[in-house]
């Protein structure tokens, strides 16, 4: 029994990092439901105005789509970078008008190797995506990369003490502490504010970094 469990809080987590299949789909829909007050709170932090380019990085369900599409208006871009290639069909058919219309950009990538130009976002959020990043100043060296002097960088995660409590973040994750987080989003060439908004079922960190002028 116990290896069953292991077994299931291992594909548990691993969907939560890659969702895919079937499975995948269900997943989706527990992270638009369970991530959507996390997501809100990272799009409000990043103060987008319309007209903007920005990014959703690890995007998931894309809850986190719509709400930058909607701040954004016909005038701005969203960018969807993801590593699941389901996500990032379930993304480009449930949003095809914007698609089409170019005001939705959706590609593969990972935060350590984002496809996009140098300089080109006013914002991005990443909701939820660090625990499954071994090298976290290379993920922030590509934010200072794709984002243009004065720009927002907001990094959301969870806990890590009330996560670790969590029986499938055992399997894969890597909880590190806001300060560490946030230490390494400086050493990157970001000024952040920190937030703590409620809401949430597990205590949220909301980490917004301006990115400096050169």
């Amino acid at each position: 029994m116990a290896g069953l469990r292991a077994r299931a809080l291992g594909t548990m987590a691993g969907q939560l990092g890659n969702p895919h299949g079937i499975l995948g789909t269900v997943v989706a829909g527990m992270l638009n439901r369970g991530n959507r007050p996390a997501v809100a709170a990272a799009v409000a932090a990043a103060g987008i105005t319309p007209g903007a380019t920005v990014a959703d990085l690890g995007f998931g369900g894309g809850a986190g789509l719509a709400m930058l599409l909607d701040k954004v208006g016909s005038s701005g871009i969203v960018h969807g970078v993801e590593i699941s290639p389901d996500m990032i069909a379930s993304a480009r058919k449930r949003y095809a008008p914007q698609v089409r219309s170019g005001t939705l950009q959706v590609a593969a990538g990972s935060l350590t190797a984002l496809p996009l130009r140098d300089g080109v976002l006013d914002a991005a959020i990443t909701v939820n995506t660090v625990y499954f990043v071994d090298d976290l100043p290379a993920a922030f060296a590509e934010l200072a990369r794709t984002i243009r002097p004065g720009g927002v960088a907001v990094v959301g995660i969870g806990d890590p003490d009330a996560m670790v409590k969590l029986p499938f973040t055992a399997h894969g994750f890597r909880l590190r502490p806001a300060d560490e987080v946030a230490a390494a989003l400086e050493r990157s060439g970001f000024v952040v504010q920190r937030s703590s908004p409620g809401g949430t079922r597990i205590p949220f960190h909301v980490l917004a970094g301006r990115r400096g002028l050169d």
